[in-house]
Formats: structure tokens, sequence, C-alpha cells
């Protein structure tokens, strides 16, 4: 785990308990202590989502054009 990881990840439980903060002002600690971790984990997915490489989003974009022949096929033989 590097610097920047740790970072980001201590932004976003500060983000979350100020975005808490926000909403109630009189919040208790549990509730604090829930919305660092959430902020602390949502970092975290957020890198996934955004972090993805342009390969695999180009490979789930197109269609798969083997399954799609198949679907004609069974068609064709339905209808005969």
């Amino acid at each position: 785990m590097g610097i920047l990881d740790f970072v980001e990840e201590a932004a976003g439980a500060f983000a979350g308990d100020k975005a808490l903060e926000a909403v109630d002002p009189n919040a208790g600690i549990l509730a604090k202590g829930a919305a660092a971790i959430a902020g602390f984990e949502g970092v975290s997915k957020l890198k996934e989502v955004l972090g993805g490489s342009g390969n695999e989003q180009a490979a789930a974009d197109e269609p798969d054009s083997g399954k799609m022949a198949d679907a004609d096929s069974d068609q064709s033989d339905d209808n005969a």
C-alpha cells in the first residue's frame, strides 16, 4: 500500500465525516464512524470503477457474434 493510497482513503473518510456533519450536525460517534468507514470504502470502489483498463471496457461493449448466430439458428429451427 503506497502513501498515495493511504492519502486517498483518509480523504474519503474525512469527506464521509464532513458529509454526515453537513446533514446532521448532532450526529453521534457511531454515526460519524460509520460515515468515515463508508467514505474509506467508497474511495476503493470508485477507484475500481474509474481505474478499469480500456480493453476490458471495449470487450464488454462489443456483442459476441457467436452467441447471436446461435440464437438465430435456434429461431429458424423452431419455425420449420
